[in-house]
């Protein structure tokens, strides 16, 4: 059976095979090699130290209250509710294919190996060049914290040349670490990340009620359109804020590209696929509401100094730097959490000789369990992505900036074949229960509306995403290419990708097929 034929369900007998999870891998045509070994704590931890709020808004928050006043905080909710769409479908699919590499892997048993491919090629591309932009944030916090970390130079700003070159440094020290820690093992990058998340989840606790608390406005701020900007008339204004909430709420789907070290993946990555995207948007919600609240104006130094103004504002020096020590920490985690999902992505699609230096790629260390040569390679990547900020900051912004549309498009491989293959009966036929006998996730009846318009909401934030605008993606004004660099990035990654396409390789897919199983 070829890629592009139904893809079967797992042999089981009510959901799993009587050996467990590594039976039920085997079904897939796969071996156990990576160690299972983490919980449901540390799988939700994998989704929310990538969506990382407390490193996303601390970053972003100006960018869209520079657009559209008080009042884009209705963006956040509006954003959350499309990819909760999408976070739905995800949770359904990764109950039936609990399979590392989950973009790849979805959209290929969805869409066949070319749409399976393209998926996995643009979100590897988006991870590293993620996974490079959380890194040079330490460059945003540590010298405000002790002036002692700027080590390169006396100017912190990225847009200065001892600036960039210090966040080159910083980032570049950072990302020796997390590849150290992904190589010695999935425990330890758990271990980091749980206490790490933790510590994030207290930090933005400690954030809204420091907020709340200090509130000099009411919530109806929120109804505040203030200065929208020069877009023709709000709306406008309105969509371009939302770009904001687009680029945070993203990576939720984390917990299912570890689900071959994940106990009981059919059961666990759907339930922390769906609260990881939805703690996110309520603990982001209310930095957001908190913020506009306290904050001491609603004016031009809102937009330029962000949330960082207003907790400056309301703590003081000492304990708003304690709480930029936990930012510090929330972008560790960030950075260790995209590129250990970046690297199972890498291992998956290797596995199934998709990628140059497949052989090389796809090598699990026996002692540790882990994909080093995966970590490595990307820990170089995107060394040499945040080189590029020395050049020129503004392509640096750019290439954060479109790689979220990488991650659009790669969503849309899942959902876009999911909807055709739902229209013709699936999930019908795969198995209906976990290891523990109990019900797997589904949609049901609902299945297919909402798949619509997880569909619909992806091709919109893709054309949002993408637009030209000099504002979000030139504006200093000094390259107008750039403004064309949406549409230029996706040619790109496309372009690339087709000469990268192994041709002639298929990776056959296991021919025994279970017997149908009881539609929900």
């Amino acid at each position: 059976m070829t890629a592009t034929a139904q893809p079967p369900s797992a042999p089981v007998s009510g959901g799993v095979t009587e050996n467990g999870d590594s039976d039920d891998l085997s079904a897939f045509g796969y071996t156990q090699q990576l160690h299972r070994s983490l919980g449901t704590f540390a799988s939700f931890a994998a989704g929310f130290s990538f969506v990382s709020i407390l490193t996303t808004i601390f970053q972003l928050f100006g960018l869209g209250f520079s657009f559209g006043g008080p009042a884009f905080f209705w963006t956040w909710p509006a954003v959350y509710v499309g990819q909760l769409l999408v976070a739905l479908c995800f949770a359904e699919i990764a109950a039936r294919f609990p399979i590392s590499g989950a973009i790849y892997q979805w959209s290929r048993r969805m869409g066949g190996e070319v749409i399976g491919w393209f998926g996995g090629w643009f979100m590897i591309l988006a991870q590293i060049v993620t996974a490079s932009a959380a890194a040079i944030a330490l460059q945003v916090v540590m010298p405000s914290i002790w002036t002692g970390f700027q080590l390169i130079g006396s100017d912190p700003a990225l847009t200065s040349t001892s600036g960039a070159s210090n966040a080159v440094l910083l980032g570049s020290i950072l990302l020796v670490i997390t590849t150290i820690i992904n190589c010695i093992g999935v425990n330890w990058m758990s271990r980091v990340n749980s206490i790490g998340v933790t510590c994030e989840i207290v930090g933005v606790i400690a954030v809204i009620l420091a907020l709340f608390t200090h509130a000099e406005r009411g919530p109806d701020v929120v109804f505040d359109t203030g200065i929208p900007g020069e877009q023709p008339g709000y709306v406008w204004a309105f969509i371009v804020s939302g770009l904001m909430a687009a680029y945070v709420m993203v990576g939720f789907g984390s917990a299912g590209e570890l689900a071959e070290e994940t106990k009981n993946p059919r059961r666990v990555a759907p339930r922390t696929i769906r609260l990881a995207l939805t703690v996110s948007a309520i603990g982001g919600g209310l930095m957001l509401l908190g913020a506009l609240m306290a904050a001491p104006s609603l004016g031009e130094e809102l937009a330029v100094g962000g949330l960082p103004y207003v907790l400056d504002s309301v703590l003081g020096s000492f304990w708003g730097k304690v709480l930029l020590c936990d930012v510090v920490v929330a972008i560790f985690i960030c950075t260790l959490a995209i590129q250990t999902a970046c690297s199972r992505l890498m291992f998956s699609m290797a596995r199934d000789d998709r990628l140059p230096g497949s052989r090389i790629l796809s090598h699990v260390n026996p002692r540790t369990g882990t994909p080093i040569a995966p970590s490595i390679l990307i820990g170089v990547l995107c060394i040499g992505v945040l080189v590029v900020n020395v050049g020129n900051s503004a392509i640096f912004a750019t290439l954060a900036s479109v790689c979220i549309i990488l991650i659009y498009l790669a969503y849309l491989s899942v959902t876009g074949p999911m909807l055709w293959r739902r229209l013709k009966g699936w999930p019908h036929g795969t198995p209906t229960v976990d290891a523990e006998g109990k019900k797997l996730f589904s949609l049901g009846r609902f299945g297919i509306p909402i798949n619509l318009l997880a569909v619909i909401y992806g091709l919109a934030m893709v054309v949002n995403l993408a637009w030209p605008r000099s504002e979000i993606f030139d504006p200093a004004g000094e390259m107008p290419i750039l403004k064309w660099a949406g549409p230029i990035c996706i040619a790109v990654a496309i372009l690339l990708g087709v000469a990268c396409f192994p041709h002639g390789k298929k990776h056959p897919m296991p021919v025994k097929v279970a017997a149908p199983a009881e539609p929900i």
